[in-house]
């Protein structure tokens, strides 16, 4: 557990803070306060408003109402610029990083509007030591697009600090990462706090909350339910039930942000062979992890997981079979249908639907509506035609489509007419869903998801693995690829573990995660 934070006055302070978009309440008189040397925690489920209002902080948005004070003066932040030079970054889920430049270029280019560096070696110096005084290293000199995941948040990091941020804000910081690279993470932040910084920890664990913070402040409904509370005098219990209601149980809120292992499901009678992989060979591109010699069947009525460390594959395999990556050899059949030069739209209209890693960067385009995102997909087959001409779109349908999409799949904060960006994560995959399976999960053959829950707080996770059930109960088939085991777990009719590109074992049904483990380290 954390140890006390310090007992000053509040580098920041924010009271009765509301915003709304579209109509829809999304802050509602929240507060928060921020002390100098500490880790604070702000917890809740996904669309609680806590990405909105550290978003306030850093002057992305305007706040309707209420005080925002730093170093007990008004704030007077108009924009992102006045939050940098107030000494404020924030490390966003998605990060904000130019794939061709190097780490260095990368920090140049966010320190324009501060005239911090003359050049990219004096932001490489910058860096480096930002990174050695946190242990949190990485070479200035390498190009971004060919980084980790777990790098790349690191030179986020390192770049806020580069940019002398004091309150430096971190947005789901361990939901991309593995448990050993999240530890360390945990580590470094912890000696950001000791600098003199302050740190907020934007998170639905509750594990790190409760191991790695000092304060806790709690949101629900765009509303504070407790604000800046000792860690310790707060049960794993009390913080999953502010978090998401008086009704849920000890249990559920001690394993809230923790997937439990279901039952497995089995299949009475297997069904028909849906997809068949054989000798399946795909570049990964960018020199990142192809497939090679990759075999499998799925069968209708089942779910197959496929585990390992992200980068090792998963991604080449996912886009091979969806149609986004040319195969350089073996062969893909779906239903029969060797899939070999098939479009992406031909795939889809044989029963392929896919749930990407990245939900924006791959499905949904953040700037368009919730109606206009749920018809990305169906315009072309005439869907929407107007009656007034087969080049016009139908909008009435669309909208009453999107309103019952939104209804089907409690879509919270939702309208039609609302951007796709103003979604919380767990909600916007929950859009994702309703495009891909609709309501009934009528002509899905084949689901295709890729870390369907990644950074998705506890309910929105077993919402979106009550839909992937139903799908299969209908008939589906699903390659779940994911690096969460206990997901793989939960899910998986069977378990399929990949390393460097291939296939290293196969597991049934209620393995163990020893057992999982074991083949993903080669120790089997």
């Amino acid at each position: 557990m954390g140890t006390a934070g310090p007992q000053t006055a509040p580098l920041l302070a924010l009271s009765g803070v509301s915003r709304s978009f579209d109509g829809v309440r999304v802050l509602d008189r929240a507060a928060f306060d921020l002390k100098r040397g500490e880790i604070h925690a702000l917890l809740g489920e996904n669309g609680a408003g806590k990405s909105t209002l550290m978003n306030i902080v850093t002057g992305v948005y305007a706040p309707e109402g209420g005080r925002y004070l730093i170093d007990g003066a008004p704030a007077g932040i108009r924009g992102p610029k006045d939050a940098l030079k107030a000494g404020i970054g924030m490390v966003h889920q998605h990060f904000r990083l130019v794939d061709r430049f190097t780490v260095a270029e990368n920090v140049l280019l966010a320190s324009g509007q501060l005239g911090l560096f003359a050049n990219a070696g004096e932001a490489a110096r910058a860096a480096m030591e930002a990174g050695k005084a946190v242990g949190l290293a990485v070479d200035p000199a390498a190009i971004v697009g060919e980084l980790s995941v777990a790098e790349r948040q690191r030179v986020e990091i390192l770049k806020v600090l580069a940019l002398g941020a004091r309150i430096v804000i971190l947005d789901e910081p361990t939901a991309v990462l593995t448990d050993q690279e999240a530890g360390a993470l945990l580590l470094a932040i912890r000696k950001i706090a000791a600098q003199g910084r302050a740190v907020v920890m934007i998170t639905h664990k509750l594990r790190e909350v409760a191991g790695h913070s000092d304060r806790v402040t709690i949101m629900r409904a765009g509303r504070t339910v407790i604000s800046g509370a000792p860690v310790g005098t707060l049960s794993a219990g009390d913080l999953g039930r502010l978090m998401m209601g008086e009704e849920t149980s000890p249990a559920e809120a001690a394993e809230a942000g923790v997937i439990e292992a279901a039952a497995p499901i089995t299949i009475a009678k297997p069904g028909e062979e849906r997809l068949i992989v054989s000798a399946l060979y795909a570049g990964g591109g960018q020199g990142s992890v192809g497939v090679s010699d990759v075999g499998f069947t799925l069968k209708a009525g089942e779910i197959l997981g496929v585990a390992g460390v992200g980068g090792n594959g998963q991604q080449a395999l996912a886009e091979a079979i969806v149609g986004l990556l040319p195969v350089a050899g073996g062969h893909l059949t779906l239903d029969g249908w060797e899939l070999g030069e098939f479009s992406v739209a031909r795939r889809r209209d044989l029963g392929l639907r896919v749930v990407p890693s990245d939900r924006f960067a791959s499905a949904l385009i953040g700037e368009l509506s919730v109606a206009d995102n749920l018809a990305l997909t169906r315009v072309r087959t005439g869907r929407y035609r107007s009656r007034l001409g087969s080049w016009l779109v139908g909008r009435r349908r669309m909208k009453r489509e999107a309103e019952q999409a939104i209804e089907a799949f409690a879509i919270a904060g939702a309208t039609p007419a609302r951007r796709a960006r103003l979604l919380s994560g767990g909600n916007a995959q929950k859009l994702l869903l309703a495009r891909e399976l609709e309501e009934s999960g009528s002509g899905v053959k084949l689901l295709v998801a890729h870390s369907p829950t990644r950074g998705l707080d506890v309910k929105a996770c077993a919402f979106v693995h009550a839909a992937i059930r139903k799908a299969v109960a209908g008939g589906a088939a699903c390659l779940l690829i994911s690096e969460d085991v206990e997901e793989v777990r939960a899910l998986a009719s069977r378990i399929l573990v990949m390393s460097a590109g291939r296939m290293v074992g196969e597991l049934p049904a209620g393995a163990s995660a020893s057992q999982i483990g074991a083949l993903i380290l080669g120790q089997a």
